[in-house]
């Protein structure tokens, strides 16, 4: 990983294969101020342009080339991140070539990042529930050019399973396609449910075959100083989730 890497900002722990880098950034080593003090990345947050600007820029410098940014829409569309140009709405992307950088912005939704053990193709997924009701995951998946066997998965900073309070329409939807998913939500008052946005996010990666999943144990709505939260802040800014793949050179 570069040295240019804030020491706050998280770099996942997996086994992921030589070459293969990953971070997520946190509030930490930013230039804005407000409720978007910190390294905001999000420019759609009426956070200062030029400061997202900067901000943008204090990533760049520890990434070989620019990220591929998506508009995401909490949807399940995927993305090719090598032949990306311009900014597509889409919720996932994938790349085989090095250099090439997955982004996925995040402040309450999981990020999910995937490589292969061979280290052949990289991934990068959003995935708050509607994202994850709608196959987000699944469909990543089927866009690696590795069997699900051989894929490695590990699951960002999001929202805790102590503070998503969700209604019954979410708790119907993950039923209604997987009734195991029940456990993955508590009972909490009268039509209200706390709902473990890791655990089902674990649930489909394993339905895809996936066995190698880590990470999901950090929680951005209880920790204001590190994490942006749009549940718990409305007007707030955005992190980011970025991998790809080093040259052979800079492994």
């Amino acid at each position: 990983m570069s040295s240019d890497l804030h020491p706050d900002w998280i770099t996942p722990d997996w086994p992921a294969p030589p070459g293969v880098r990953a971070c997520v950034t946190t509030r930490a080593g930013g230039f804005s101020s407000g409720p978007w003090a910190g390294l905001n990345l999000g420019l759609r947050t009426d956070d200062d342009p030029a400061a997202v600007a900067r901000n943008r820029a204090r990533l760049e410098s520890c990434l070989p080339q620019p990220p591929k940014w998506l508009a995401q829409v909490h949807g399940s569309t995927v993305v090719d991140a090598d032949t990306l140009d311009g900014l597509p709405q889409a919720d996932a992307s994938v790349a085989r070539a090095a250099g090439t950088v997955c982004a996925i912005q995040i402040a309450d939704c999981l990020p999910v990042l995937f490589t292969d053990r061979a280290g052949s193709c990289i991934a990068a997924a959003h995935a708050g529930w509607r994202g994850l009701a709608g196959g987000v995951l699944a469909n990543t998946v089927a866009h690696m050019p590795a069997s699900p066997q051989d894929l490695l998965a590990w699951i960002g900073p999001g929202i805790g399973p102590s503070a998503f309070e969700v209604g019954e329409d979410v708790l119907e939807t993950f039923t209604a396609a997987a009734p195991e998913n029940r456990a993955a939500f508590r009972p909490l008052r009268q039509g209200k449910w706390l709902c473990d946005l890791p655990a089902l996010a674990r649930a489909a990666l394993s339905r895809c075959g996936i066995t190698a999943i880590h990470g999901g144990h950090w929680c951005t709505f209880s920790d204001p100083q590190r994490f942006y939260s749009y549940r718990r802040d409305r007007v707030t800014g955005r992190m980011a989730a970025v991998i790809w793949k080093a040259a052979r050179s800079d492994d």
